[in-house]
């Protein structure tokens, strides 16, 4: 128990340090080769802060432990909403000016219901995963083709700014690429044989261990990058981070982890946890595409995003102890 709890403690800090060096130095190799930055985010950055959801759920459905790989990446889309997307609006109200935000919003309300429909029968089969990793595919189309024609929106600005802002040469760049890889690769492995041998000593589920632990621990990069950019006034960017996300994590990272280890879904996981998933995106589309009004998200609606997550935290401690 005690080396299974130093190994969270441990893993999880060095599984956040190697994603932003791994993310942080892709993005720079990519700058320094004349990719454009709005691509450069759009793929890389925005995606980019998955690895440790994707890398984590590889590791866990390899081991047979389908729970935490799914667990992880809807626990993580459900935290980077309502935890992450709320205590960012409390302390600034995010505005959403981008054109490409107001696409994407509306696409990634549509993967979580094509998503959320797929768990129905309580499984999600290989030909579930292919078709998750097909529409992966269409995503990235879609998003080289948006990073090579909206230059001129606003998120693009914001992006330039982030990643010019960076120092080194490519050759440092390079080596933090392959060092913070590597080190994704150690430390998730390290943190899920931790966070399956802590459900066994304590006979919970390694699904709920998934959903919260490893989830909230997991989305930390994109707590982390929406809070400096929110800091800024780049509150497009504030919240593209959290859209590509739950993108990736939803298509790729369950799409992956499918083709290597088909996962059954238990009842209580589709009326609990995949319901809530898909409320809180329902209740961002609304926010943030404003209809009639600008789209934004107030210090109210952030508030009751983080005390959403408060209530469906408890719930999972209480069905987990009690």
């Amino acid at each position: 128990m005690l080396l299974a709890s130093l190994a969270i403690l441990i893993g999880l800090p060095v599984l956040l340090w190697s994603a932003g060096k791994f993310v942080g130095g892709a993005a720079s190799v990519a700058n320094h080769s004349g990719v454009s930055p709005l691509l450069i985010g759009m793929l890389i950055i925005g995606f980019g802060t998955s690895a440790p959801e994707i890398i984590v759920s590889i590791f866990a459905a390899a081991q047979g432990n389908s729970g935490i790989a799914l667990g992880n990446a809807y626990g993580s889309n459900i935290a980077n909403i309502l935890l992450i997307l709320g205590l960012t609006a409390l302390i600034s109200p995010i505005a959403v000016k981008s054109n490409i935000i107001k696409k994407e919003i509306p696409v990634l309300l549509g993967i979580t219901f094509f998503a959320s429909w797929q768990v129905l029968d309580q499984s999600v089969s290989k030909d579930d995963a292919f078709s998750l990793l097909g529409l992966f595919v269409l995503l990235i189309s879609w998003s080289i083709w948006h990073g090579m024609q909206g230059s001129k929106d606003k998120l693009a600005d914001e992006y330039s700014d982030e990643i010019n802002a960076s120092e080194g040469t490519i050759k440092t760049h390079i080596i933090w690429l392959i060092t913070g890889l590597l080190l994704l690769v150690a430390s998730s492995r390290m943190l899920v044989w931790g966070a399956v041998e802590v459900a066994t000593y304590f006979g919970v589920s390694d699904t709920i261990i998934g959903l919260t632990v490893i989830a909230i621990g997991t989305s930390l990069p994109e707590l982390a990058s929406s809070l400096i950019a929110v800091k800024k006034g780049e509150h497009d960017l504030a919240i593209g981070n959290v859209i590509g996300s739950n993108m990736f994590n939803t298509l790729a990272v369950v799409g992956i982890a499918g083709t290597i280890q088909p996962m059954t879904v238990s009842a209580d996981f589709l009326y609990r946890d995949v319901v809530v998933m898909l409320a809180a995106t329902v209740a961002l589309f609304i926010f943030c595409i404003g209809f009639k009004r600008q789209g934004r998200l107030n210090r109210v609606e952030g508030g009751a995003f983080v005390a959403a997550y408060a209530i469906y935290t408890y719930w999972l401690i209480s069905v987990a102890f009690i």
